[in-house]
C-alpha cells in the first residue's frame, strides 16, 4: 500500500491590513503633530529685591499719555515725534549719561510709545533705563 505523502499547506501571513493599520496611525500622528518651532527669546530674569536702591541724581522722567502725548520731568513736548524727545532728553540730562530715566506709561498707551521712548534713551547713551509700574497691593 502506497501512501501518497501529504504536500505540507505553506502558511501565508496575509500583512496586507496590518500595513494599513500602521499607514492609518502615521498618518494620524502626522497630521495631528505641529512642525511649526516656536522662536522664544531665551532670557533670564533678574531677580529683584525688596531693598530700595539709593540713587546720587534725580531720575529724568519721561511720562506717557493713553494717547502717546510725551512729557520730560513734566514738560509736555511740542510734538511726538523721536527728534522732540531727544532733543528734551539732552536739554534735561545735558553731558551726563548716566543719569537715570524712568520711564512712566499709562496702562492704556501703545507699546510703541514706550519703545520709542526706550529706543531714544538707548541711542542717546542712557544706560538706567527703569520703567514704573504700580504693585498691585496699591491698585487695590
Amino acid at each position: 500500500m502506497k501512501l501518497q505523502a501529504k504536500r505540507a499547506e505553506e502558511v501565508e501571513l496575509n500583512l496586507s491590513s496590518l500595513v494599513d493599520v500602521v499607514l492609518l496611525l502615521v498618518i494620524f500622528f502626522m497630521l495631528s503633530t505641529t512642525f511649526v518651532q516656536d522662536s522664544r527669546l531665551r532670557i533670564m530674569l533678574p531677580e529683584a529685591g525688596s531693598a530700595s536702591v539709593e540713587r546720587s541724581a534725580s531720575p529724568v522722567v519721561i511720562s506717557i499719555s493713553a494717547q502717546g502725548s510725551y512729557r520730560v520731568n513734566d514738560r509736555a513736548l511740542v510734538n511726538n515725534g523721536r527728534a522732540t524727545l531727544a532733543a528734551a532728553l539732552r536739554q534735561v540730562a545735558g553731558d551726563s549719561r548716566r543719569m537715570p530715566v524712568t520711564i512712566r506709561a499709562d496702562a492704556r498707551s501703545s507699546h510703541q510709545s514706550v519703545v520709542t521712548a526706550m529706543d531714544t534713551a538707548a541711542r542717546l547713551g542712557f544706560t538706567q533705563v527703569d520703567i514704573a509700574t504700580v504693585s498691585q497691593s496699591a491698585e487695590e
